[in-house]
């Protein structure tokens, strides 16, 4: 079985009184996309300057690639993909040359790979690196944590600044890096981004891990809407649904002699199929939940 790829026991950090990440369990497995979500302020950012050592924890242990990032050094730093949160970017050197000084600093790094990057995220390289808008930053940024084709990619709110079209295409960069046999870690607010490129996920709130599964899991487990027009009679379409465990839907007259039923249905819909098994189904929508949703309910469960 192989080592995954960030693997943290206990992980707590704490700034004076304020407790920033509380007791977080994570294994995060070899060549996955993994996400982590959350508002900000939920320990997103300080999670992964833990991995990277830029922080120190307060209790707990990481191990990164199989090793303590604390006793890792360069050398592993120079396995790992960095994008900062925050990233500042100031100066006249254009881009083409901070990538060389950072190409430098790393070592092993394709500057014809970087240049390939940069011109699938339209990023030019010959302006200033201070002039560049927050988008073109953002690009900078992206491509000196690809270019060296690390084996761990550590990414924190990847796509802020970015444009549709560019967001897609960090969407491919990061398959890519993933089909390569790389790991994934990022964070996001944004959740339709985790949604449709994350394999696990884990739910931050107030420095918590609130809950840990698989993306499938996250959207299966809310709540779905359902809207339903049905022929037959009332008082027996409710006795039906309330023989499921679905009383709580709404079951309401319409034209043509017709009902509507609405409202949510959670878990499992064979409850909702056995109930509506005896009445002509004129119309039915179950929709399902979207991440936003379920990560939402988590939220309040965890309050």
């Amino acid at each position: 079985m192989s080592t995954p790829a960030v693997l943290a026991h206990g992980l707590t950090k704490r700034f004076g009184a304020v407790t920033a990440l509380d007791d977080v369990q994570l294994a995060i497995p070899e060549g996955s996309i993994f996400g982590v979500i959350g508002p900000n302020g939920a320990g997103k950012t300080t999670l992964m300057r833990l991995l990277l050592d830029l922080l120190r924890p307060s209790a707990g242990h990481v191990e990164v690639l199989g090793q303590d990032p604390r006793g890792g050094g360069a050398a592993l730093r120079s396995r790992i993909g960095y994008l900062p949160g925050e990233l500042r970017l100031e100066g006249r050197l254009p881009g083409q040359s901070m990538l060389g000084y950072w190409a430098r600093l790393g070592g092993h790094v394709d500057l014809g790979y970087a240049g390939e990057l940069a011109e699938r995220l339209g990023l030019e390289l010959t302006r200033p690196a201070g002039k560049l808008s927050k988008g073109n930053k953002q690009k900078l940024g992206l491509v000196q944590a690809f270019m060296h084709r690390p084996e761990l990619l550590v990414l924190d709110e990847p796509t802020s600044g970015l444009d549709p079209l560019v967001q897609q295409e960090f969407v491919e960069l990061a398959r890519e890096a993933r089909n390569a046999g790389a790991t994934v870690l990022l964070s996001s607010h944004v959740l339709s981004e985790v949604e449709e490129l994350a394999d696990t996920a884990a739910v931050l709130r107030q420095g918590r891990v609130v809950r840990l599964a698989s993306v499938h899991e996250l959207r299966s487990s809310a709540a779905r809407h359902l809207h339903a027009l049905v022929d037959g009679d009332q008082a027996a379409l409710h006795g039906a649904l309330a023989a499921q465990g679905l009383g709580a839907l709404a079951v309401q007259a319409a034209p043509a002699g017709r009902l509507t039923v609405a409202g949510l249905v959670e878990g499992q819909a064979d409850g909702l199929v056995k109930a509506l098994a005896g009445f002509h189904v004129v119309d039915l929508t179950l929709a399902e939940p979207d991440l936003e949703e379920s990560v939402l309910q988590l939220y309040e469960e965890a309050r």
